[in-house]
């Protein structure tokens, strides 16, 4: 120090210094203590000196100067750090750090001493500084900047006894740290960290009162919809101690429990800290202290100082991306959950972790509407600001309904329409890989893409797991666990693996599902792997299985066809006959063709069909397949075609294949099948004799139920021209034939005809009692076109029973199902009835009751329907009333 000793007046710049952490350095060291203090005197004493400072008195570790000039100040504060760093310590961990500050205020010395607030001031700067860091108030900054020292600028001081150039050249700038209230001060002070080559630059934020409460950051774009799951996830957070909110990648885990913590601010005094472990991974109890502002003490583990500073503090950690390291991110929560009862901890994470205690929540996908908004908002941004027309608005909620509740597709998919319309990606979206990730994304920013934030999950899956979600990839809907135990022997575990990572959903049966998403990147590594064939065919396999199982009741009979019962099964089996149709096997290509037809035939898929088998008749050279099962292929295909000309080449086939296997009820249905090309020109005499001759040859040959789509269409022909005796008596004679047929036996268009053939007779009772058998074995068994037709004819019941109104509506509803006038033979029955309901209701009543039927929705139709009073309950109703007199 220099051995001036008058005190400096006027303007003085305040120098405080001391080792942070010195009782606990004292307490490790004990009689070494002394050593380390005096070391640490010696160090100070001689880099201040010759400087200009006058030391006014040492305390302890502490020290005391006062300093004409504030730049001479600061030189002399950056060689103390420098010297102190360049000490040789008998160890790095009893190495002291000292906290420096200074402030700069008028003052005259006093009897040797200064009575001044300015010195208050100087020490309460120093005590928000932390080890090794120089802070400064504003008022010294000021006095640097009118001495005319450009900022930064270079310490020009030199040391008597060394060379200038030791002390020339080195760069000195001031960090802002924005406005302090300093302990015992009501006005904010402005602070400033000394910033120079050699001093560390990394330090939490300055320790004062009204310091922030948390370091939570600011969102870039306001946070959209979530709000009932922001409710949910805040409300565990107040009544657990940890919570973890775990979801796919891209979920938006982080951005709600960054808002929930934002609304839980004033629940926790001593604040709310969040700390990333994706980006300190190897450094995460570094990384938190530095967010809480603790400091590494001498000789002590950073944990432990982290626990002390938490023990007795009310706060909230925010654990972000925790399933980097969750083994270092369990351990550390373990311990902070252990030692500090007043801390909360709020984890975001793709697995649970699994600590005593932890209540994992499971983040939603966000609801269409949410994602609309979210995907309308980030559009209008892609866009300069311009929100979209509105007649765009149904294009993008179907991009929005197939983002499967991802914000981060939301987020890739509006920068995707910078360039295409909302039509044109909705269009593309069936590998929404391809269709929304970017061209030149980094492989590892995990948020630039959904390949990237995928593989961010894959890497981390044992073999067994990784293998399994390649071999369910195959798979077009969600599965059971018995599906998932066919794909290997380590199904059961690996099958949890992918749920705790998210990257299966458990839904309701239970069942597991893959998003499109995980389902096309797990398409990728299948092909990646070279097991794409194996796990193709190993599925074409299950899924004959379960058509086996299907067909076939539990007594070994076959089972009603019924649609409700395929439903589940269907995309897998057109997934397996795409497989079969381009690279697997055609025999069980052809066998799914076969189950598939009545599917096809109820929702409108004929193209599909057709499209398929062309692609298996085309694989068939070399290829051992039954006749009788390419040569019903063909009457599939006949059944599926539009055109008379194709339909007709197809039969021609399957009566080749059937006379020269002597197939007869693989003939009989082929020449049944001519029927349908002459009741559509119109040929009735020729469709009746052709059905005739049919029926015939079907007897003879021992196979009459294999005729009974021949007696279905010459009932329709005998109904047509009013021959309703006939017809009654060719379907009373079919029923056997029916209920044997496991094809037609749901449909029960026996009972349907018979319901047609007794509204022709006025008998509204037998009417009633055959359309309504027919129309509930449709309902349940998936036909939904033919329902249609019972509702329509119980519609004509109604008009003919006296109630024109529910006639009208249940005809609107019947016509909006697109079920009543499917074919010309009931078409003209179905539009005279309704003519003349227009005639007897008035063309406005009319159309009011026909619109309700339209708007009711067809499940609300057939509840109508079913309601509707059976005739002998009726009022005057014959039946009834001998009932009564009897």
């Amino acid at each position: 120090m220099s051995g001036r000793t008058e005190l400096p007046s006027g303007l003085v710049t305040f120098v405080f210094t001391d080792i942070e952490g010195s009782t606990r350095l004292a307490r490790m060291l004990g009689d070494d203590y002394g050593s380390v203090l005096g070391d640490h005197r010696c160090v100070m004493r001689a880099a201040l000196s010759d400087f200009g400072g006058v030391e006014l008195f040492t305390e302890g570790d502490s020290f005391f100067i006062a300093f004409q000039d504030a730049t001479a100040a600061i030189a002399a504060c950056v060689e103390a750090q420098r010297q102190l760093s360049a000490h040789e310590w008998p160890s790095a961990e009893v190495a002291p750090r000292v906290r420096m500050g200074m402030h700069t205020g008028p003052a005259r010395p006093v009897g040797g001493e200064y009575a001044s607030a300015e010195v208050h001031r100087a020490a309460r700067v120093a005590a928000a500084a932390h080890g090794g860091q120089i802070l400064c108030s504003g008022a010294t900054m000021l006095a640097v900047l009118t001495s005319g020292a450009p900022v930064p600028f270079a310490l020009t001081v030199p040391r008597a006894a060394e060379p200038p150039r030791a002390r020339t050249g080195a760069d000195v700038d001031l960090l802002d740290l924005g406005p302090h209230r300093l302990r015992g001060f009501d006005d904010d002070e402005r602070l400033f960290q000394i910033l120079a080559p050699g001093l560390d630059r990394d330090f939490p934020p300055p320790r004062t009162p009204g310091a922030a409460t948390h370091n939570l950051p600011v969102p870039l774009t306001a946070f959209t919809g979530r709000r009932a799951e922001l409710a949910e996830l805040t409300a565990l957070v107040d009544r657990h101690r940890m919570v973890t909110v775990v979801g796919p990648g891209g979920s938006g885990k982080t951005r709600v429990a960054l808002a929930a913590a934002g609304q839980l601010l004033e629940a926790y005094p001593q604040g709310v800290w969040t700390v990333d472990a994706g980006d300190a991974t190897d450094a995460l109890v570094p990384a938190l202290a530095a967010a809480l502002g603790v400091r590494t003490e001498p000789g002590r583990p950073i944990l432990e100082s982290l626990l002390e500073h938490c023990a007795d503090r009310q706060m909230l950690l925010v654990l972000e991306t925790a399933d980097v390291a969750p083994a270092v991110c369990a351990t550390l929560v373990r311990r902070l959950l252990a030692r500090c009862p007043r801390l909360d901890v709020l984890v975001t994470s793709r697995v649970p972790l699994n600590v005593a205690g932890e209540v994992v929540w499971n983040l939603p996908p966000l609801s269409p509407a949410d994602l609309f908004a979210l995907l309308s908002e980030r559009t209008a941004e892609a866009r300069g600001g311009r929100p979209g027309p509105i007649e765009d608005h149904t294009d993008l909620s179907q991009v929005a309904a197939r983002l499967e509740g991802s914000p981060l597709a939301a987020e890739l998919a509006a920068i995707r329409l910078r360039s295409l319309s909302a039509e044109q990606l909705a269009a593309r979206l069936d590998d929404p890989l391809a269709a929304l990730d970017p061209v030149n994304a980094e492989a590892e920013d995990r948020h630039g893409s959904l390949t990237a934030n995928l593989d961010w999950s894959y890497r981390t899956l044992s073999t067994p797991a990784a293998g399994l979600l390649r071999r369910l990839a195959v798979f077009a809907g969600t599965v059971d666990l018995g599906t998932v135990e066919w794909c290997g022997v380590e199904a059961l575990g690996a099958l949890s693996e992918l749920a705790d990572k998210s990257l299966i959903e458990l839904v309701p049966g239970p069942r597991y599902r893959l998003s499109g998403q995980v389902r096309a990147y797990a398409s990728r590594r299948l092909t990646a792997a070279g097991d794409e064939r194996a796990a193709r065919d190993r599925h074409v396999a299950w899924a004959m299985h379960t058509l086996d199982a299907v067909s076939v009741d539990t007594d070994g009979q076959p089972r009603t066809t019924s649609l409700t019962e395929l439903a589940p099964y269907v995309p897998e089996w057109e997934t397996a006959l795409h497989w079969a149709a381009n690279k697997g096997s055609v025999r069980s290509g052809l066998r799914l063709a076969l189950a598939l037809d009545p599917w096809w035939r109820e929702h409108d898929h004929a193209a599909e069909g057709r499209d398929l088998l062309y692609r298996l008749y085309q694989r068939l050279d070399g290829v051992d397949v039954e006749p009788g099962v390419l040569g019903s292929a063909h009457l599939v295909h006949a059944g599926l075609a539009d055109d008379r000309t194709e339909r007709a080449r197809f039969l021609d086939r399957a009566e080749r294949i059937a006379r020269a296997e002597d197939d007869h009820a693989l003939l009989v249905r082929a020449l049944a099948g001519r029927r349908s090309t002459l009741i559509e020109a119109g040929h009735y005499e020729q469709a009746e004799q052709l059905c005739r001759d049919v029926i015939a040859e079907a007897e003879r040959a021992g196979v009459s139920e294999a005729a009974l789509p021949a007696v279905i269409a010459l009932a329709e022909l005998l109904w047509r021209r009013d021959e309703l005796t006939g017809a009654a008596e060719l379907l009373g004679a079919a029923r056997q034939a029916e209920a044997s047929c496991p094809e037609h036996r749901g449909k029960r268009t026996v009972d349907w005809l018979l319901g047609m053939v007794a509204l022709r007779r006025g008998d509204l009772v037998a009417a009633h009692d055959h359309l309504v058998v027919a129309l509930r074995s449709r309902l349940r068994h998936g036909f939904s076109g033919a329902a249609a037709d019972a509702v329509a004819a119980i519609a004509v019941r109604c008009s003919l029973g006296g109630d024109p109104t529910t006639a009208a509506v249940l005809f609107g509803g019947a016509e909006a199902a697109r079920g009543a006038r499917r074919t010309e033979m009931f078409g003209r029955f179905w539009s005279a009835q309704q003519l003349a309901l227009r005639t007897s209701l008035g063309d406005a009543a009319f159309d009011v009751a026909y619109a309700d039927g339209v708007g009711l929705g067809f499940d609300r139709i057939v509840a109508m329907a079913l309601a509707v009073e059976h005739p002998d309950l009726e009022d005057g109703a014959v039946r009834f009333a001998q009932t009564l007199r009897g």
